[in-house]
């Protein structure tokens, strides 16, 4: 029996597994590197270890160390988590040699399939259906679209869609560049692009005595950057046939391996031309998801439990659970969607979503940094129907709680709301399509006045602003997606007047506004020159602002916090650049961004190096237009 288990990864995941063992009366230790020092998931764990040595982002990734940390905080068991060294079959023998239980499969099962160049062999073999490799040296016109796509991990990461033959070296290159940062092996294929496809997989769960369960089907068709986004159980929409197909599929394919522990089958759905649906396996992801809650929701079942039952050699007796009603995960990441999805840091004042599932590795007050995944929480919702359960999710969502970085939070609850998506017609082209559109909503019109009113109030028991002769009306601008909205407001005997609403009631926390014969509320937080009011969040611009740094034409400045990772090949001073050609590449959260050229022209200063971290505004180089 395992008694006490080391998580060796961080964030929501480690907090995760750290629930059911604590559930289980089973000791938890976690590692953690600098930056992580007083993370969550060390807050929970009954012992924490520290990894010392390496840079931040590559902390986790240094399976001797955790290791060691096993042994020397006397764990006698290591579940990987996801990502990192879940699928490192050296990781897993390590760990296995030094005497402790490992939570996963057997190491030759995660080599198995840890290539997915190799994997797709094994599934063809076995008569699962699938898109062959193609020679990246021998792709045409003909194969475009392809996709280049990292053999190691996931996540999104090193994955790279080509439409021109033009780029596939230089996106070759960023895609191992990636996956070698996130997964420490950085080997790339290129397969075919299926358009306008249905991401679909099964959870699977299977002990050392031959025994597979097949828990259901899994959407994950909404992704941006090939990271899902929003997943649900079971997958909408799918004919039993084609259901059938699947459960058999992923049931194979665990036999193929002789798998044990959980697991996740991945594919490819498509209709043909005669709307008959086509099944191409993905790949096999040899560990727990990160969309294993739905699933867990559906089954009443907790895959961790599970998973640390078959390591002890116990087995999965008699038939499955059976599946009741639906569920729908959310990904509440800290990003801007609509600044092409850049991520977001600082610091999480305050998160709560009442009324649903919450899994998050972040608490109130902690630093949202540069160094890993964007994700803040996963945000569930079961319901007995796909619409309820849509309904609860969304609504939640909007009246959650979330105060720090810029979030995705509205283009969740409108992603959620689309007809697109509440029909079930959904592919992974979704937000190639419907971004713009989902990213446009205004942000509440009286958000600013109550701002204002809250903050009046709060600066001094008169109401700061209080005469005894009638003055000017007192004014607050604020920045609010975009714009730089001016309120104006006065102080009278009968208490603070707007022109066009009644005021009702004002706090430092908690304005009422009559507007148009309705009695509005909105929540009001502060910290420092940030307020959010309700969902709607707003930055307070000083009376007398100070000068913008004055920036040559043609400028080109961090637009996040991150590092230096590459630059195009051949760049210096003096180099003539295209519009639109990408000269250099930031690493932030785990995803890489490219810095292309605004114009044609002439580069006249670059001021950056590969390795170099740099922050928001920092001035990377000047292209003189022509």
């Amino acid at each position: 029996m395992i008694s006490s288990l080391l998580v060796a990864n961080r964030g929501e995941i480690a907090c995760r597994v750290f629930r059911t063992c604590h559930e289980l009366g089973i000791r938890t230790v976690a590692v953690y590197s600098d930056a992580d020092a007083n993370a969550l998931h060390t807050r929970v764990a009954d012992s924490a270890v520290r990894l010392p040595g390496a840079s931040p982002a590559e902390t986790y990734l240094r399976g001797e160390l955790i290791v060691q940390a096993a042994v020397a905080a006397g764990a006698d068991a290591v579940h990987p988590g996801y990502g990192f060294l879940s699928e490192n079959a050296d990781f897993a023998r390590a760990v296995l040699d030094a005497g402790l239980v490992w939570v996963g499969p057997s190491p030759e099962a995660i080599e198995a399939m840890a290539s997915k160049t190799r994997a797709k062999e094994l599934m063809a073999a076995a008569g699962v259906p699938l898109l062959a490799p193609l020679d990246p040296d021998a792709v045409t016109e003909k194969d475009l679209p392809v996709l280049v796509k990292a053999s190691a991990g996931g996540g999104g990461r090193g994955m790279r869609v080509v439409r021109e033959l033009v780029h596939l070296k230089d996106e070759l290159a960023a895609a191992s560049a990636e996956a070698e940062s996130a997964f420490g092996d950085g080997t790339v294929f290129v397969e075919p692009y299926v358009e306008h496809a249905r991401h679909v997989e099964v959870q699977i769960v299977a002990d050392g005595h031959g025994t597979v369960w097949a828990l259901g089907t899994r959407d994950c068709s909404l992704q941006r950057r090939h990271q899902k986004v929003i997943e649900e159980a079971p997958a909408p929409g799918l004919g039993p046939e084609t259901e059938q197909r699947l459960l058999s599929a992923a049931t194979a394919a665990a036999g193929t391996i002789s798998y044990t522990g959980a697991g996740t089958v991945e594919f490819l759905v498509s209709a043909d031309r005669v709307g008959e649906d086509r099944v191409h396996f993905l790949e096999m992801n040899t560990r727990l998801q990160v969309e294993h809650p739905v699933t867990e929701a559906v089954f009443g079942a907790d895959l961790v439990a599970l998973q640390l039952r078959v390591a002890e050699g116990g087995t999965l007796e008699g038939d499955p659970p059976a599946p009741s009603g639906h569920a729908v995960e959310a990904r509440l990441y800290a990003e801007d969607p609509a600044q092409d999805w850049a991520p977001q840091t600082g610091t999480l004042h305050r998160l709560a979503v009442p009324g649903v599932r919450l899994d998050t590795g972040y608490g109130d007050g902690d630093t949202i940094g540069v160094h890993y995944d964007a994700m803040i929480a996963k945000v569930v919702a079961h319901a007995p129907t796909r619409a309820e359960a849509i309904r609860r999710l969304a609504g939640a969502l909007e009246r959650a709680t979330v105060h720090g970085p810029v979030t995705n939070r509205d283009l969740l609850v409108r992603s959620l709301r689309h007809e697109e998506f509440t029909a079930a017609r959904m592919n992974t082209a979704f937000y190639a399509h419907h971004l713009a559109d989902l990213t446009k909503g205004a942000p509440d019109p009286y958000a600013p006045l109550a701002a204002a009113l809250a903050d009046a109030h709060g600066r001094s028991r008169f109401g700061g602003g209080w005469r005894n002769l009638p003055s000017q009306p007192q004014s607050r601008r604020y920045l609010v997606a975009g714009e730089e909205p001016e309120v104006h407001y006065r102080h009278t005997r009968q208490g603070p007047a707007a022109d066009g609403v009644q005021v009702v009631q004002v706090a430092a926390d908690l304005v009422v506004l009559e507007i148009a014969g309705v009695r509005r509320k909105f929540a009001v937080s502060r910290y420092g020159d940030r307020v959010h009011v309700n969902g709607t969040t707003l930055t307070a611009l000083p009376r007398f602002p100070a000068p913008e740094p004055d920036h040559a034409p043609g400028s080109l400045l961090a637009p996040m916090p991150g590092t230096v990772v590459r630059l195009a090949e051949g760049l210096t001073e003096g180099t003539p650049v295209q519009s639109g050609q990408p000269l250099i590449w930031l690493e932030a959260m785990k995803m890489e961004h490219k810095i292309t050229a605004p114009a044609a022209g002439t580069l006249t200063a670059l001021r950056v190096s590969t390795g170099q971290q740099v922050e928001v505004g920092t001035l990377l180089a000047v292209v003189e237009p022509l």
